[in-house]
């Protein structure tokens, strides 16, 4: 292949390279390092709001359990810093620590068996 051919073609595919990201999005093929820092933000994030609310690290572990522990923890710890740093008070949540469990649905009666008929009695005969 000719040097300037060559160029010109390289200059031609340029463009659509450099779209491979929305080329896989287009095609939802899946990216490991997008996928972990979107992970690793959302533990943060969950991680600052607990402390915000005045929650307790441990209680946050618990009331995430699929967040990563070390994502929740750098961003409480950051919050923390920045509370701390602004003089900021917490802001408490306004639900209720334990939010009680949805009550059951009524059972619905049981069916009873209705008494069988008595057995009819034999007649005498002749009547």
């Amino acid at each position: 292949m000719r040097p300037r051919l060559r160029t010109l073609l390289l200059c031609l595919l340029l463009p659509v390279l450099s779209g491979c990201d929305a080329l896989l999005e287009a095609l939802e093929i899946p990216n490991p390092a997008k996928d972990a820092a979107k992970v690793e933000a959302e533990g943060q994030a969950i991680g600052s709001a607990c402390r915000h609310a005045g929650r307790s690290l441990e209680d946050c572990y618990i009331l995430n359990p699929d967040a990563q522990k070390a994502a929740v923890f750098a961003g409480w710890r950051a919050m923390n810093d920045y509370m701390m740093e602004h003089k900021l008070d917490v802001v408490p949540s306004q639900l209720p620590a334990h939010p009680s469990k949805p009550a059951p649905a009524p059972a619905e009666p049981e069916h009873k068996p209705e008494p069988a008929a008595e057995p009819a009695r034999p007649r005498p005969a002749g009547r």
